[in-house]
């Protein structure tokens, strides 16, 4: 570079720094403490204010969520305690009409024994004895056909009748309605079973009524 070129960017310079107000331009490009400090505290201000905002919305999240658990906590054991009583209402119902079908199966029973010791008698009947064999045969074979269908039914809703005879009276599952006195057999036996009992799903549905023996 020539000594001319040299002075000439001399010249310039000097002219910008003469044109330039140094001491503005370093006071706006740097800010006084007190304004540094000034937006400082309004900045930590600002922080804490979101802050508090945040932890409001921390505490309302928390308290919905414990809400919504009480809430679901409640549902599940109305629901729980509902369907209990759904089950227990379908029980006793359940039991209710077991209890008339068992009341029909011992009529239909009884009137079955009577068919089974029934004969015409010759006498009365000698002019159609056979007609009332036949007819009586045909009649007792339809209530043997409906007794099964019955004790079918009741055993796919698991019911029993309750063993008694030549059993220790049980009164949980017995009632003794008569006694008799045989000094061969053991105090307490069953020796007559007068109606039948039932257990239905292991629980008792209808008592025993038996004869048992006293000495």
């Amino acid at each position: 570079m020539s000594d001319t070129q040299k002075n000439l960017l001399l010249e310039e310079f000097q002219n910008y720094l003469e044109q330039t107000d140094l001491a503005h331009t370093l006071s706006a490009a740097q800010p006084d403490l007190s304004t540094l400090l000034g937006e400082m505290a309004g900045l930590r201000s600002e922080v804490k204010a979101e802050s508090r905002h945040f932890k409001t919305t921390l505490d309302t999240l928390s308290n919905t969520l414990t809400t919504l658990q009480t809430d679901n906590k409640a549902l599940g054991d109305e629901l729980a305690t509902h369907s209990e009583r759904l089950l227990q209402m379908r029980s006793d119902t359940l039991r209710s009409v077991l209890l008339d079908i068992v009341d029909i199966y011992d009529r239909l029973t009884v009137g079955f024994g009577v068919l089974q010791n029934y004969h015409p008698v010759s006498s009365l009947f000698s002019h159609s004895k056979k007609q009332d064999i036949r007819f009586i045969k045909s009649f007792k074979e339809g209530q043997s056909m409906t007794l099964k269908r019955f004790e079918q039914l009741l055993q796919r809703h698991q019911v029993y009748e309750i063993d008694c005879l030549g059993k220790m009276l049980d009164p949980r599952t017995m009632s003794a309605v008569e006694i008799s006195h045989d000094p061969k057999l053991d105090n307490g036996i069953v020796i007559e079973e007068l109606r039948k009992g039932f257990l239905f799903e292991n629980n008792v549905l209808r008592l025993a009524e038996v004869k048992v023996n006293k000495l």
